[in-house]
């Protein structure tokens, strides 16, 4: 369970999360959108404690985050949108790094290594320094990382980011099967087709504060947006439908030059067959005296 209490965060007057109230039960995906600068993930590190709230609570399980910091984070998997692991270690031993920073260690510890490798098809790098990892092989490291000591919440910001459709494919598998089991997922995300097919429920901030929450349908309830899309239900809620409306006119702007082009085009080619008929021709020969 994820809870947050009236969650704020301001830097000088600049008000980055306004008093946001959220609550994540149990096997529950939550999606949790909003424009850049909206305070996405802002919100995401102040519950990974990364950042200390201005004002507010934040409960992970059935601990206050800012209470007892330790309890609360032993329930928390933290994922990113920009992996970080230390280079000159192999792969194996920032797992066992990690796992330990929880206070785990041991034969469970090295067969929970051994499992997630293997999950995420890194078990012939497990030996090599991360310095020569690809992008996407760091990502499946952090992921492994985070899923370790075997969280009760998974928090993670924009989880797709270096990954190829079969990794992505396995992460929303991973994440559907633990729920299911009784976890819980908070995910931040700007690709909405994921979102709308992954999460139960979806709230959207923008400027600091939630807009709007709950599934789709009753997202598209709240806005009397009939059965638009989720990224209809995006723009609609945080101005968007302004850039759509650009879009469209540009577009419209560049079909109307297209065929006025079109169109000098044919009256120039009209004109040079006409030229060409008026020209003198050729004279024939003249007759012998």
């Amino acid at each position: 369970m994820i809870r947050l209490e009236r969650l704020t965060k301001t830097y000088g007057k600049f008000v980055a999360v306004n008093a946001v109230d959220l609550h994540v039960p149990p096997g529950e995906l939550f999606g949790f959108l909003g424009p850049n600068g909206a305070g996405k993930t802002t919100t995401l590190r102040m519950i990974a404690g990364i950042l200390r709230p201005t004002a507010g609570r934040i409960w992970l399980g059935g601990d206050d985050l800012l209470v007892d910091p330790m309890s609360a984070k032993r329930r928390l998997g933290f994922i990113p949108d920009r992996p970080f692991v230390y280079e000159k270690l192999t792969g194996a031993e920032f797992l066992r790094f990690v796992a330990g920073l929880y206070g785990q260690d041991g034969a469970v510890v090295e067969r929970r290594i051994d499992e997630l490798l293997e999950l995420f098809e890194l078990s012939v790098w497990k030996h090599e320094l991360v310095e020569s990892y690809s992008h996407g092989m760091r990502q499946k490291l952090i992921i492994s990382s985070a899923l370790i000591h075997r969280p009760e919440c998974i928090v993670v910001d924009e989880p797709m980011v270096g990954l190829d459709p079969r990794g992505a494919r396995l992460l929303k598998d991973i994440f559907r099967a633990f729920v299911e089991r009784g976890g819980t997922v908070l995910m931040s995300t700007h690709t909405l087709e994921v979102a709308q097919a992954m999460c139960d429920r979806i709230a959207i901030i923008q400027e600091g504060s939630i807009v709007a929450r709950g599934t789709i349908d009753e997202l598209r309830q709240q806005t009397t947006a009939g059965d638009a899309s989720l990224e209809e239900l995006f723009l609609k809620l945080t101005g968007g439908e302004a850039i759509q409306e650009l879009a469209a006119i540009l577009s419209e702007e560049a079909g109307l030059r297209g065929q006025k082009s079109e169109t000098r085009s044919q009256e120039s080619g009209i004109g040079g067959r006409a030229a060409g008929s008026g020209a003198p021709k050729p004279r024939g020969k003249r007759a012998d005296s």
